[in-house]
């Protein structure tokens, strides 16, 4: 394939940033398409930890170019201290001249809104969806406008005469406009060189033959329109939503892999019908360090659920999968593996549209015969444990879709492929 999407099944922290590493060495863009730094990838490169919260995944390799493109929304201060963790690194980046800025009072709201919601959202607080919600409303500001110091000036001074009015309600301090406009303006300054047209940019590598590699961020379960609703972010992580974030025609997307892990984590609030309570909850937490890469939140840990899989082929399109942490699972006498759902006395195989049943759907398993082995050094699909290799094969047969990737540690070259697709 030429072009790949990258494509969490679940709701995010599947490894997404690891596969799209592991893909990366193989092509010639890589373009994260949509969210911001509300959400984090974790990268182990030579035994040195990388995490990346904005840039796309292919910045750790110097001859790929990696661009960030117009479906996300971007805060500055957070792209430069990234970059400052690259310092010494030979690296190529561009930013979308259409992406979304986040400002301070996208930030200052988030926080606001949800500390007044009786449920909670489980929101970063970083300015996610109060920047979505301005692009929406058409009151935003774009990288464009950011690097020209006239448009910025005026944009900043009539937004923030409504943003004023906004604090003033909710009896919050004002914001300072010299301050945010001198600080912003340092930020254009040093972003400037690396804004352009970035819908040109990869289409013109397409038409090159170049190969291109899609980045979402967050999972399916987290979409916007497909995910549970409202406990979301602000928009589609889907393969789906590639062509309008990036500026490519849906057709010139030739795939997509699904990367799930061989069990179910969750950060924040919302359901999680597989999520476990007991000892093997700790012990899969502990072993797999499932802690949020963004808040340091511990995960909600539960057991593979194949009807979030499923949901994620229909919704957004998968042509295959890649498992990840399966070495985690070494050391389980017994597995579950959900496979459909009891809701209201009926069995049911899809995410329902309502949170209210959603909350109320009871998972039925299969139990699948665990492995002792330590799998960690597992170069090949045929070294594994028949019984890791039966767990695969399930997921293959429940699901249609082939496992094309797994993966055995956090390192790179602990990443195998079994089927060629990039």
């Amino acid at each position: 394939m030429q072009t790949l999407v990258v494509v969490g099944t679940q709701w995010g922290d599947e490894g997404k940033g690891k596969i799209t590493d592991f893909l990366a060495q193989r092509s010639d863009l890589v373009v994260r398409y949509q969210g911001g730094n509300n959400a984090g990838h974790t990268i182990v490169l030579e035994g040195i930890k990388y995490a990346l919260h904005t840039i796309p995944s292919g910045i750790l390799s110097e001859n790929i170019m990696n661009v960030l493109a117009n479906g996300m929304v971007i805060n500055p201060k957070g792209l430069l201290n990234e970059l400052k963790k690259l310092e010494g690194r030979k690296y190529h980046m561009r930013i979308s001249d259409r992406a979304h800025v986040i400002m301070p009072y996208h930030m200052a709201f988030d926080a606001i809104r949800e500390s007044k919601l009786k449920d909670k959202i489980g929101t970063t607080k970083k300015g996610i969806g109060p920047a979505y919600t301005d692009k929406a409303e058409r009151s935003g500001i774009r990288m464009g406008e950011l690097i020209n110091p006239i448009l910025f000036k005026e944009k900043l001074t009539e937004i923030l005469e409504h943003k004023d009015s906004l604090a003033k309600l909710y009896g919050e301090p004002l914001f300072d406009f010299d301050d945010i406009y001198h600080t912003y303006s340092d930020y254009a300054n040093q972003l400037r060189p690396f804004v352009c047209n970035t819908s040109k940019l990869i289409n013109e590598a397409i038409e090159q033959k170049k190969k291109v590699l899609f980045e979402g961020a967050q999972g399916t379960l987290l979409c916007l329109d497909h995910g549970t609703y409202p406990f979301v972010t602000s928009s589609s992580p889907t393969a789906a939503s590639v062509p309008l974030n990036t500026g490519v025609a849906p057709w010139l997307i030739y795939g997509a892999i699904g990367v799930t892990k061989a069990y179910t984590t969750r950060v924040g609030e919302g359901p999680l019908p597989t999520e476990l309570f007991d000892e093997k909850a700790h012990y899969i937490r502990e072993k797999g360090h499932e802690y949020g890469t963004t808040t340091g939140r511990a995960r909600r840990v539960g057991w593979l659920d194949l009807v979030l899989i499923k949901h994620a082929k229909r919704s957004g399109g998968l042509s295959g999968l890649a498992v990840t942490l399966l070495d985690v699972l070494s050391g389980l006498d017994e597995l579950q593996v959900c496979v459909g759902y009891m809701l209201n006395g009926n069995l049911i195989d899809e995410v329902p549209g309502l949170i209210e049943d959603f909350k109320a759907c009871k998972p039925v398993y299969r139990a699948l015969k665990g492995w002792q082995a330590d799998i960690t050094q597992v170069t090949a699909y045929e070294q594994l444990p028949d019984e890791t290799k039966a767990y695969l094969s399930f997921i293959e047969t429940e699901t249609g879709l082939p496992v094309d990737i797994f993966s055995v540690g956090p390192d790179r070259k602990q990443t195998i492929i079994v089927n060629e697709i990039f």
